[in-house]
């Protein structure tokens, strides 16, 4: 539907224009703009038209037209040759001559003028009055939303570090860098720099016209002055670039884009075959179009040279330029019939310059997609094992920018090369090749140790082994305050690296050595971090467990809404799981009142009832635990909070506080109604 109300606008907007030529005023300047722009020679027409206009004037109807369509001329020369700030200014002069109803696409190009330098608000202005004009264009609503959300591309700021290629590019237009051989020490790209074999300027572009070239690398990795591909009329006096490999960089694609006076030619691609080491075969054209006027281009090949991706405005596409796919025939030496790579990358606007990713993604650059340029890059993931993709993302801000940006090449799943046309350093807007990287996410360790069943104990001058999956291995000892840290090795190098697996084991005399240590990775992690690790070591002592109560002169484990026994006790469970070497032993409490038979009688009830509760309820084997009643004998040791001293509870101690001090003197006898664990062994096997 969206496609028949493009075409048919269109076509209305030819006979529009058809009318006016027909009676515009026939001055020798205003024949001579006419001509050279609908030749495309936008190079010498940008000054015709200027001039045109300027000659015209907007008295009555038809001269308002007529100044009106010089107007919207002359921005169209400034566009195609770059010149993108001169463009939006001769736009609005069209508007101001309301020639958006004659063309409402003049709205629809001058936003995307204004997206290019930032001026998202007037650019959203400009694509709201085009959608009264033509409600149906679902490219003015990617537009409006792209421009909505450009603010939080830039927030949402990816690591990526971007980078111009300064010592490889000129102030001419440089694009579509890709390596050429498996050491990856040739860089091929585009250029319209000088010494290009075609004579003269192309009048399209204002620049030399465009050839293939190459740059190599030093000793000392450098890019070395780019020279001319060498090969058989591979450069000629048309416009060559986008240069594509098969994966033993033996077969060249490229494309190539007639300029032929008075004919209406599409751009072809071609192919070539490796000649001794830096040379190529004259090239033949790869038949993939039934129309000469038809443009195909930008080609991406598989990894045996037998599927193509490319760029093309044939019949049968979503809108403006498709990726379309064909596969060699060896037997028929043919290339079968394009076919359209469909909605999961195809939009009503323009996708160009397809490239493989390592992993067979697809990356390529769209404006029919939301993003924050003309022009951004995508990445769609590849599905299965046929030539499909799907869930197509934005690269995001710094690679993508809110000028045009295409032609990404990864050569490692970190690094690569892409063009952009973004806002230079001396204000100028201009093709140029760039590098980008993603840095390594950057991590560091913090552990924290402490005493087994007492968080507030740490254990200083304990030992930290660290061993991670790819062999490295390290030491320290924990400080006064437990604690240990890794960031930077001496040499700058980071201790934690991405995707590897760490073990860490902690080790100190007078405490129980954790055999299995605690584990972590960096695998699957998208983003740098701390690492940070609570361990704890058992020490060889009576371990004070969780409170457990029971009623007063019973055995039974207490749950009430003051306490869970049953919660309590499960602290033993986590710690028998944790080492299943450990055979622990539990011994019961109680404080002083009562005689030292009953008490001890009571105290060994208990402790059998904490060990009822764990191998009945909880299922550990009864060989890993051992019941025994202390009664009274082994008073528990308390530090006064007040004093800091430290005391036995003794009956005597807590008695001077019977009648001072009730309920102090309850605590500490509460304090001595305990169950305490100690490590028999630890290793017990089932």
């Amino acid at each position: 539907m969206t496609m028949t109300v493009n075409k048919t606008l269109a076509f209305l907007t030819f006979l529009l224009l058809t009318v006016s030529l027909s009676a515009q005023p026939m001055s020798r300047l205003y024949r001579e703009a006419n001509r050279m722009f609908n030749d495309e020679k936008y190079c010498e027409a940008a000054d015709k038209c200027e001039n045109a206009y300027k000659q015209l004037t907007r008295k009555g109807k038809k001269a308002k037209k007529y100044k009106g369509s010089m107007a919207f001329k002359t921005a169209e020369c400034y566009k195609n040759t770059e010149h993108y700030k001169d463009a939006q200014e001769w736009y609005d002069r069209a508007l101001l001559l309301d020639y958006q109803e004659t063309n409402p696409k003049t709205l629809l190009y001058n936003a995307a003028m204004l997206q290019q330098m930032g001026e998202f608000k007037k650019a959203i202005d400009n694509l709201n009055e085009y959608k009264k004009l033509v409600p149906n264009d679902m490219l003015a609503d990617v537009r409006i939303q792209s421009c909505q959300s450009a603010k939080d591309f830039k927030a949402d700021k990816t690591r990526y570090v971007v980078e111009n290629q300064r010592n490889i590019n000129k102030p001419s237009f440089d694009m579509a860098p890709v390596f050429g051989d498996r050491k990856e020490s040739k860089l091929f790209f585009s250029s319209s720099r000088a010494g290009s074999t075609g004579n003269g300027t192309d009048p399209r572009s204002c620049e030399n016209y465009m050839d293939i070239w190459v740059s190599q690398t030093d000793k000392k990795g450098n890019w070395g002055e780019p020279t001319l591909l060498i090969g058989e009329d591979i450069n000629t006096e048309d416009n060559e670039g986008t240069v594509c490999f098969d994966g033993r960089n033996k077969t060249m694609f490229f494309t190539r884009c007639p300029n032929m006076k008075k004919m209406n030619l599409g751009c072809d691609i071609w192919m070539s075959e490796a000649k001794g080491k830096d040379e190529w075969k004259e090239p033949t054209k790869v038949v993939l179009k039934s129309s000469d006027s038809v443009s195909v281009g930008h080609p991406c090949a598989s990894e045996d040279g037998r599927t193509l991706i490319f760029t093309s405005d044939m019949a049968g596409g979503y809108g403006g330029h498709d990726l379309w796919i064909s596969t060699y025939d060896r037997k028929s030496d043919s290339w079968s019939g394009p076919k359209n790579l469909g909605p999961e990358i195809n939009t009503s606007g323009n996708e160009m310059f397809p490239t493989f990713a390592k992993n067979g993604d697809l990356f390529f650059a769209s404006d029919g997609h939301p993003g924050l340029g003309n022009l951004d890059i995508y990445r769609a993931a590849k599905v299965g094992e046929d030539f499909k993709w799907e869930n197509t993302k934005n690269m995001g801000y710094p690679i993508n920018s809110e000028a045009a940006d295409y032609a990404l090449y990864e050569y490692t799943e970190t690094k690569g090369y892409f063009t952009s046309e973004r806002k230079g350093e001396n204000g100028e807007y201009k093709g140029d090749i760039y590098s980008y990287e993603l840095p390594p996410n950057l991590y560091d360790l913090r552990l924290s140790l402490t005493e087994l069943g007492n968080s507030s104990e740490v254990v200083a001058n304990a030992k930290v082994v660290v061993k991670g999956s790819d062999g490295s291995t390290w030491e320290g000892y924990t400080n006064d305050k437990g604690k240990i840290a890794w960031e930077k090795k001496p040499n700058g190098d980071r201790y934690i690296n991405p995707g590897v697996s760490y073990v860490v084991n902690v080790s100190k005399e007078g405490y129980h050595e954790d055999p299995k240590g605690s584990k972590f990775t960096t695998q699957g992690l998208d983003q740098g971090q701390t690492i940070l690790i609570d361990m704890a070591l058992l020490p060889k002592k009576p371990i004070r467990l969780p409170e457990v109560r029971y009623p007063l002169g019973k055995a039974t484990l207490l749950v009430d809404n003051t306490i869970n026994s049953k919660d309590s006790l499960n602290f033993v469970l986590d710690m028998l799981t944790e080492y299943p070497g450990m055979v622990l032993e539990l011994s019961s409490h109680t404080d002083a009142r009562g005689s030292d038979a009953d008490n001890q009688k009571l105290s060994e009830a208990r402790a059998k009832t904490c060990v009822d509760y764990l191998v009945n309820e909880k299922g550990v084997d009864p060989k890993r635990l051992k019941a025994v009643g202390k009664g009274e004998r082994e008073p528990a040791e308390w530090k006064d909070p007040e004093t800091g001293q430290k005391v036995m509870l003794t009956e005597a101690y807590i008695n001077q506080f019977k009648t001072s001090d009730k309920e102090k003197f309850e605590k500490l006898h509460q304090i001595n109604r305990r169950t305490e664990g100690r490590v028999l062994s630890m290793d017990f096997v089932k």
